[in-house]
């Protein structure tokens, strides 16, 4: 009678766990997948990490950021306002474009011109609307930045402050709410997957002399030789506007 009791004892509990082991398998399966982060192309990334230095002000997930908003890095984007990787309207890019590959031309459709020419038009951007109330903040000074990267610096100077656009608005919340804190995290494993690579081929940590790159069927992107124009300086100046031609305003750009 006992053994089979503890039979039936064992049977149950081995049952029960068959159960457990169920619904966690169940859970695991339809539990939401944390959404994946986005990653900066790595054809754009050595244009990208010069241009972020440019001024202060700007850093590589703020400009990853922007692209993505702008464009979702396509470099033949074309809203019918605005063109390229960066969305430049073409009065802005008049004004603003510069060749950045050292090809004797300022094209809008070429990342390695647009890039930075967006970097060196942030930073005249952060200038412009320091003299807004309350622009103070990094956070501030960046969202009003942003702002009149989208509906253009009148409009800002106009309203002191973002204006009632609503496709400013939800650009600037896009950028600053959802897609900047993606790229900080992003750029966050980056670097530290960097570092371990690095590592992992010199963990004495003595330099050794460059080592041969391993051949590779797709040549990798070359880091970008910004023409004097965009070159950043070894202290940057806490002015973004001090290697800057003194323009005022630039014409209102809508980007679409």
């Amino acid at each position: 009678m006992l053994s089979r009791a503890a039979g039936l004892v064992a049977a149950f509990l081995a049952g029960l766990a068959l159960v457990v082991a169920a619904v966690l398998v169940v859970r695991h399966l339809t539990a939401p997948s944390k959404p994946e982060l986005p990653v900066i192309p790595e054809a754009r990334r050595p244009v990208v990490e010069v241009a972020a230095r440019v001024c202060p002000s700007l850093s590589v997930p703020l400009l990853a950021a922007q692209i993505d908003a702008e464009s979702g890095w396509r470099p033949d984007a074309d809203s019918g306002h605005a063109q390229g990787i960066s969305q430049f309207s073409p009065d802005t890019w008049k004004e603003w474009g510069r060749d950045g590959n050292g090809d004797g031309k300022a094209d809008v459709w070429e990342p390695r011109d647009a890039i930075p020419s967006q970097a060196r038009y942030m930073c005249h951007l952060y200038t412009v609307v320091k003299v807004i109330p309350g622009s103070e903040t990094k956070l501030a000074a960046t969202r009003l930045a942003l702002a009149a990267y989208n509906a253009g610096p009148n409009a800002v100077l106009r309203a002191r402050g973002i204006p009632k656009i609503q496709e400013t608005r939800g650009y600037v919340d896009k950028i600053v709410k959802e897609l900047l804190p993606k790229y900080r995290e992003s750029e966050v494993k980056y670097q530290k997957s960097e570092a371990k690579h690095t590592a992992g081929k010199n963990p004495s940590g003595i330099h050794t002399g460059p080592a041969s790159a391993p051949p590779s069927s797709a040549s990798p992107s070359p880091v970008p030789s910004l023409s004097p124009s965009f070159a950043p300086s070894p202290t940057a100046s806490a002015d973004p506007s001090s290697d800057l031609p003194a323009a005022t305003t630039p014409p209102t750009r809508r980007w679409r």
